[in-house]
């Protein structure tokens, strides 16, 4: 079975969105290093689930890009990301969709349930809004990779609403120069 990791970036408060606090250090060597991690994760995968807005703006971008336009760490990115088999969760597109993309329309968990059951390597989501909470909740999620960065904003989206209740289990730590660690949590079995 195909793991579902999702990868999103979070502050010490929870906060996912805006994502104004997430590049604050530009420093070239901790470009480096975020790119690199981006690109292992990348390659970890064949394909990526994406919710409608993330894949709206990835969509906006990814295909004007270049192998020129890939940071330092990211050589590879843009032609693997590009070349991925897309699968967008939504209920109000309408396809066929563009970017090599195909759309989940109904019963989106049994769909993720059913891709994640045919053989190839991991899944990668970007972001963690309303579907990584429904995903959360019929067990389809297999790890988180949490992007911390050290900053407070008080308001904005959280990563789980008022109520949630998540248990995870902290797998493994990396801390890097640009300021930001990543834990790498997998939600626990639920009894």
């Amino acid at each position: 079975m195909r793991k579902l990791i999702v990868s999103t970036y979070v502050t010490l408060d929870g906060v996912i969105q805006p994502l104004d606090w997430s590049a604050q250090n530009q420093d070239p060597a901790a470009s480096q290093e975020r790119g690199r991690y981006a690109r292992d994760l990348l390659y970890e995968a064949d394909a990526l689930l994406l919710g409608r807005e993330t894949y709206e703006i990835f969509a906006q971008v990814w295909p004007t890009r270049s192998a020129a336009d890939d940071g330092p760490g990211e050589e590879g990115s843009t032609e693997r990301i590009n070349s991925m088999p897309k699968y967008v969760a939504s209920t109000t597109l309408s396809g066929p969709l563009e970017w090599n993309a195909t759309l989940l329309k109904d019963n989106i968990p049994a769909e993720v349930a059913r891709i994640k059951e045919e053989p190839g390597q991991a899944i990668v989501m970007y972001g963690c809004g309303e579907l990584a909470r429904t995903l959360l909740e019929h067990d389809l999620i297999d790890e988180f990779r949490f992007w911390v960065y050290p900053v407070v904003r008080g308001s904005g989206a959280r990563l789980f609403g008022d109520g949630a209740r998540v248990d995870l289990e902290l797998v493994d730590t990396q801390t890097f120069d640009a300021g930001f660690t990543i834990l790498t949590c997998r939600p626990t079995v639920k009894a």
